[in-house]
């Protein structure tokens, strides 16, 4: 028990240090900014709690789930940002819903470094120039760790979202990052004794803090490698579009994260090309791989205005630091076999 002041309890206490040092470092905060929660999900929670009853929450459209909740606001509170066509959040929108607002203070905005689905990557400068209006930020950088340079004092934000699991952590570990001046708007959510300093309550989880600090060591380490990693993408992609021409990939025109494609393909839907991906030994996903196995239209290309035909074939591939050329070939084949049943189905039924 890291709490305990024997010697067993005092390694374990420096362990839990070392690794939140490291998780710091990985996004350029102080160790003391930093506190441990069992996922992105708590973190997001812990974040959006009002600091007045009339405080409004302002949530992209294209939000992971746990933001778009809402957190501890009122529900005639939150208002819902739209995004644009390549799912960037709308800032111009943002600002309609704040116009003439004499309580900037009173407001507070989510939204996400990058999308979890596209990779869609939203302006650094647009979201640090909100706390600079006066507005409290919260800021998900799940998706963005480990795979751009994520800098939380850069952000601006009041509050960044970090999860052990999306850089090679174990799961059922994540972190809120509090500006040093914003900590006195953290409300504990889990009472109990004294742990993270009185913010969760809880016996800390060390393997699983201690395996999130060493995910985040690595992860700045290969942050490099990541253009790699964007090279193998942008190669799927271009394949991709060789064998169906006829190929969306969603965001492509936006700046984008190094290892996602989120792709469809007329005539393929994702409930049979997931299952057909699986045969081929490739493990892709349809949205949000959050939605207990699911498959169904996914929010943010909704939120994007993409019809429900071309959303139903959405695809999601995820490259990483371990992901070569040989993944890439095996991708393209399962795709050109599914492409060649497809169309001997068309001329079966003409």
């Amino acid at each position: 028990n890291p709490s305990s002041v024997h010697a067993e309890g005092r390694a374990a206490r420096a362990a839990i240090e070392k690794a939140r040092a490291d998780v710091a470092a990985l996004v350029g905060a102080e160790p003391g900014q930093v506190t441990f929660t069992s996922g992105g999900t708590e973190a997001g929670a812990m974040a959006l709690q009002p600091v007045s009853p009339a405080e409004r929450l302002l949530v992209g459209a294209a939000e992971h789930a746990c933001i778009r909740a809402g957190g501890q606001f009122l529900r005639e509170n939150l208002r819902t940002v739209a995004v644009d066509s390549a799912g960037r959040f709308d800032f111009g929108a943002l600002d309609a819903l704040v116009a003439g607002d004499a309580r900037p203070d009173l407001i507070h905005v989510a939204v996400q470094a990058a999308n979890n689905e596209t990779g869609v990557i939203n302006d650094p400068a647009a979201i640090a120039a909100l706390r600079a209006r006066g507005l409290t930020v919260t800021c998900d950088g799940v998706q963005a760790a480990g795979r751009i340079s994520l800098d939380a004092p850069a952000t601006g934000a009041d509050f960044l979202i970090l999860s052990a699991h999306k850089i090679g952590g174990p799961k059922g570990v994540g972190a809120l990052i509090a500006r040093a001046d914003a900590c006195g708007g953290v409300r504990t959510l889990i009472r109990g004794g004294g742990q993270e300093k009185g913010l969760r309550a809880g016996t800390e989880n060390v393997a699983g803090i201690v395996g999130f600090g060493v995910a985040a060591r690595l992860a700045k380490a290969l942050l490099p490698e990541m253009e790699h990693v964007r090279a193998l993408r942008d190669r799927f992609e271009a394949d991709l579009r060789v064998l169906a021409p006829d190929a969306v990939i969603f965001g492509a025109d936006a700046a984008r994260l190094p290892n996602t494609s989120l792709f469809s393909v007329p005539g393929l839907r994702a409930e049979t090309a997931l299952i057909a991906f699986d045969l081929d030994g490739v493990a892709v996903s349809s949205g949000s791989a959050c939605s207990s196995g699911k498959v169904g239209r996914s929010t943010v290309l909704a939120a994007m205005g993409v019809n429900a035909t071309l959303a139903e074939g959405a695809i999601r591939l995820s490259l990483g630091w371990t992901s070569d050329e040989n993944d890439i070939n095996q991708t393209l084949e399962s795709v050109q076999r599914q492409l060649a049943r497809s169309a001997q189905r068309r001329q079966s039924a003409a």
